[in-house]
């Protein structure tokens, strides 16, 4: 039986050759193996090919009846990882709060585990009839959130 960290041992060695992050390596009840790995200007499939023929080459007969899958982690699919936020500052995000709140806005700076996101958002200010539309700092913390993901814009 193969070990999900042995598995992540020998992406982590392929990667070291690389630019690209493991965002996650799963193991299914229909006995897949799934690595997904990203990088800041996208996943090329041939890097996939190669980093799946270097763990098979690496595993051997250990593999046996599991079948490996190497792929990128999907574009609108929710951050896994702390260098996928980084990827993503300036461009927009959807953020979904513990409590259930999405706050949509676009990704300002990470540090550690927080994030800050800059939306739009009505607020009454002193002098003011109306309310009016302001940008509004929010920091969250990646671990007291449901998720964040990348919002896909066709403008």
């Amino acid at each position: 039986m193969i070990e999900k960290t042995l598995v992540k041992t020998l992406v982590e060695e392929w990667l070291a050759n690389n630019d690209y992050f493991l965002v996650d390596v799963m193991f299914t009840p229909d006995d897949r193996i799934v690595v997904e790995i990203d990088h800041a200007d996208g996943v090329w499939i041939e890097d996939c090919a190669e980093l799946s023929r270097f763990l098979q080459e690496k595993l051997g007969e250990e593999l046996g009846d599991y079948e490996l899958e190497v792929g990128s982690a999907g574009i609108g699919q929710p951050f896994k990882v702390s260098q996928q936020y980084a990827n993503h500052i300036g461009k927009d995000v959807e953020v979904m709060t513990a409590e259930g709140n999405k706050v949509q806005g676009v990704l300002k700076s990470v540090d550690g585990d927080d994030f800050v996101v800059t939306s739009m958002e009505k607020r009454k200010l002193e002098g003011k009839k109306r309310p009016v539309m302001v940008e509004v700092d929010r920091t969250f913390n990646m671990n007291n959130i449901k998720y964040t993901k990348y919002l896909l814009s066709f403008k």
